[in-house]
């Protein structure tokens, strides 16, 4: 089993004027990222609006974007949906592409139980033989993975973490009372990164890493390497730049963040729609506070 990198980018899907798909921008996307210090990338996650993505988009935009990264970082795939079926159909497609593992979240609408939790992810990581990180965003699922649960898919031997957007400090340290040392824990927000890092963490599954990459994993280092005041420093002197970013749906601020960075489209698909020109001034003052524009 291989390990996650500790700093993954969830990637954002360039479009072109159509709407459609910009696969040689996404691969280029994807290469100037690795290149600035992320690690891997997700692609097709949330900030990738996976749901306005046909199934074949989602493999050809798996190939684009493997095919340009190669082995210079970890390619995890975006194979969650809220069909158990569906989803092993999109984690074999993945893994037939060459993908590295996958980023598999809750089941949304539905609103399984607890058991159905775990029969969903049990059933999906048995369909593969590469890592399976899950995903607990209750604000977007409408249902919180408890840590009892996450704990009883710990035990399935490619289930090897767990990217974690409850904003809540409290279950994440239920979470390494209970789980194996060796069991992934994610931040899945960037504001959270050094909390949950304190609280046994391994890394982040970053949105603003599109646009301070470097300084990012410059944080998780110094936390790793024991220079906590300077992770502290990091953190803080980020902590605008996160909160601007998300000052509306994701990926709606860091695709505006990006087009004024001159790197790709602004550009999303309905239902999303672009930045306000209020919202978007609050990402340019960002950029601009950190001389990023």
């Amino acid at each position: 089993m291989s390990i996650f990198p500790r700093l993954f980018t969830a990637m954002v899907t360039p479009f072109k004027e159509d709407l459609s798909i910009d696969y040689e921008g996404a691969q280029q996307l994807a290469l100037r990222l690795i290149e600035a210090g992320s690690s891997g990338l997700v692609v097709v996650g949330t900030t990738g609006e996976s749901p306005t993505l046909t199934v074949q988009e989602k493999f050809d935009l798996f190939k684009a974007v493997k095919e340009a990264v190669g082995d210079k970082g970890a390619v995890v795939a975006g194979t969650g949906t809220n069909s158990t079926i569906d989803c092993i159909k999109l984690v074999e497609g993945a893994d037939k592409i060459g993908l590295d593992g996958h980023l598999i979240v809750a089941p949304y609408y539905n609103k399984p139980n607890q058991e159905g939790l775990y029969q969903h992810f049990k059933t999906v990581a048995q369909a593969t033989a590469k890592p399976v990180m899950m995903y607990n965003i209750p604000s977007r699922t409408g249902i919180n993975m408890l840590p009892k649960t996450v704990a009883r898919l710990a035990e399935i031997p490619n289930i090897a973490g767990l990217k974690d957007s409850t904003g809540n400090c409290d279950q994440i340290s239920e979470l390494k009372l209970i789980l194996p040392e060796d069991f992934l824990i994610y931040s899945g927000d960037d504001s959270m990164t050094l909390p949950i890092l304190s609280l046994g963490g391994y890394g982040v599954v970053s949105v603003a890493s599109h646009v301070v990459p470097a300084q990012i994993n410059e944080m998780i280092n110094a936390y790793f390497s024991g220079d906590i005041r300077q992770a502290l420093k990091i953190h803080l002197d980020l902590f605008n730049l996160f909160k601007a970013l998300f000052i509306t749906v994701n990926p709606i601020p860091v695709k505006k963040a990006l087009s004024l960075l001159n790197i790709c489209s602004s550009r999303v698909r309905l239902p999303l729609v672009e930045a306000s020109s209020e919202e978007t001034e609050t990402v340019r003052a960002a950029l601009q506070a950190y001389n990023l524009i």
